[in-house]
């Protein structure tokens, strides 16, 4: 492998170094785990320069020596430890580093393909390293979601807070009056640039006594809710377009004094 590598100078220690290798006295025989160390340890925008930097080396060191040679040998070389990363479980304790260097070995295949005049690119290994890449993606994107929904599920519930006697416009008078509430600060303690938010959670997590059907609950209708949210008075949000009736503002909330 290093016939095809640029070998790192000795005592070269220069950090910007496109070489493979380690400034001292180095083991040749793992070349390829050195190589792979410098691919993932170079800028995105060296990348190029990287490739022309070593295929100039393998054609000074080769008389009979083809880009085209040197170009497959880097993409098997890319393509086959790209595999590798792709087949580990997503659960493995080194995930986070298998996808930062994924990521990198797709960048570099990225940047390769314009150079390929040959199409090795689209070769049957390379399209179904491409194929595998995707489906693992996707994998780990469902498997991200499963596990999301999992956690949310543990909070979801099918029951609902109910108010009796047709009050929920009382529960969003008691909501607006929330707003006026200050932290010890001075500032307000709640922060609620969407009036439509307290529809919404009315909605959702409220249900009234159904007066037509003893013993059972309806839904809350979010646009009831929101008829009194328009036309909001930045100046007094208890103020809008249509206030709530006065027998449905049947609670005051009022601050404590502070203690000393």
């Amino acid at each position: 492998m290093k016939e095809y590598f640029k070998p790192r100078y000795r005592f070269d220690f220069a950090a910007d170094t496109l070489d493979i290798g380690n400034p001292l006295t180095w083991d040749r025989q793992p070349f390829l785990k050195h190589l792979f160390k410098r691919i993932f340890a170079i800028p995105e925008d060296k990348i190029e320069e990287f490739y022309h930097r070593h295929l100039n080396y393998y054609l000074a060191s080769h008389a009979d020596g083809k880009e085209e040679i040197f170009f497959k040998y880097l993409w098997g070389v890319i393509e086959r430890q790209l595999n590798v990363l792709l087949g580990k479980n997503i659960y493995d304790k080194d995930h986070i580093q298998n996808e930062r260097q994924i990521v990198r070995l797709k960048k570099f295949t990225e940047v390769l393909i314009p150079l390929d005049r040959w199409n090795v690119h689209k070769s049957n290994d390379a399209v179904i390293a491409q194929q595998e890449f995707e489906i693992q993606t996707l994998k780990q994107q469902i498997a991200s979601l499963e596990a999301e929904r999992k956690e949310n599920s543990l909070w979801d519930t099918n029951d609902y807070i109910i108010i009796r006697d047709g009050q929920a416009l009382a529960i969003l008078d008691l909501c607006l009056q929330m707003q006026e509430l200050k932290a010890p600060d001075g500032k307000e303690l709640l922060i609620t640039p969407a009036q439509i938010a307290w529809a919404k959670m009315i909605s959702k997590y409220f249900r009234e006594d159904d007066p037509q059907n003893k013993g059972q609950t309806k839904e809350i209708k979010i646009d009831r809710l929101r008829y009194y949210l328009r036309g909001i008075d930045p100046k007094d949000p208890k103020k809008r377009e249509n206030e709530i009736p006065e027998k449905h503002q049947l609670y005051t909330i009022t601050p404590v004094k502070k203690r000393k």
